[in-house]
């Protein structure tokens, strides 16, 4: 986790519903490039850890037998089932919990998947507790955007944000000094798994934001959660549409970075030794 940060359930409150507007897309096909990599089919079984309103989860779906999205808020569970219902996909379950819960009574997965939701947990704990969690061949899988440039407006946007919350980033009842931890790669080393393989999908269509657009993306952010506003949420929507306007923002569409992590074979050999011998 973030140096001197704690999680508390506030994380994303409020912010479900602001996620498909707000939130641009994962690349075309992104979906389909992760299920070849993995050799993904009908059989097999997928965990989407932090899974927000199940955009991942409800993409891979049809490539496996299972899917089960994972996500200590409510908000974000309750949404997940709307879009699975609307879209009639059935072999999908959410259920309730943090990374810390696993591995519960959920199984084994091909694949552990966190799109852009690693940061936010004790990461060391969770590699070791994935690590156990696969079988031969199966992968811990980190999904996110490759990023470019913004648009200006998005700095303008970060600046009016800090005049309502101050200028240390806000995440739930917390802040974050230094931002949200990177380097996956160390502590997947640490935890026994091999170097990553790195999948890039590509995108690069431009598509035009409005005004409604850009207010969903600012809702949707953990530092900008409309509860963190409390009584001056109003006014600060207010602030955001007047900067705003009626202009149109145009934005190119990110590539997709996969990242695949395998265990090491000595220590997934090791790992699943001692797990034998604790079952005796």
């Amino acid at each position: 986790m973030a140096d001197g940060w704690r999680w508390d359930e506030t994380l994303f409150e409020g912010t479900a519903a602001h996620y498909e507007r707000g939130r641009l897309p994962y690349a075309p096909g992104y979906a389909g490039t992760l299920a070849a990599a993995l050799g993904l089919d009908g059989r097999s079984r997928l965990l989407d850890v932090g899974c927000g309103p199940g955009i991942v989860t409800l993409a891979t779906a049809p490539f496996v037998g299972e899917a089960i999205g994972l996500d200590p808020d409510p908000g974000m569970l309750a949404e997940a089932r709307r879009r699975a219902e609307r879209r009639g996909v059935r072999n999908v379950r959410w259920v309730a919990g943090r990374a810390e819960d696993l591995p519960g009574d959920l199984g084994v997965f091909q694949a552990v998947v966190f799109a852009q939701s690693f940061h936010w947990t004790d990461r060391d704990r969770v590699a070791a507790t994935v690590l156990r969690m696969l079988p031969p061949g199966g992968a811990f899988v980190h999904i996110g955007e490759v990023q470019g440039p913004p648009p200006p407006v998005y700095g303008e946007i970060g600046e009016l944000v800090r005049r309502y919350l101050g200028p240390v980033r806000r995440a739930g009842r917390g802040v974050l000094v230094n931002g949200t931890p990177g380097r996956e790669d160390l502590v997947l080393a640490r935890a026994g798994f091999g170097a990553a393989e790195r999948v890039v999908v590509p995108a690069g269509e431009t598509v035009t934001r409005t005004a409604d657009d850009l207010v969903a993306w600012t809702f949707s952010r953990s530092d900008a959660a409309p509860h963190l506003f409390g009584d001056r949420l109003a006014a600060f929507e207010h602030d955001l549409r007047a900067l705003l306007g009626e202009g149109a923002f145009p934005e190119r569409l990110p590539a997709t970075e996969i990242r695949i992590w395998r265990p090491m074979p000595h220590t997934y050999a090791h790992v699943h030794t001692e797990e034998a011998d604790d079952a005796q």
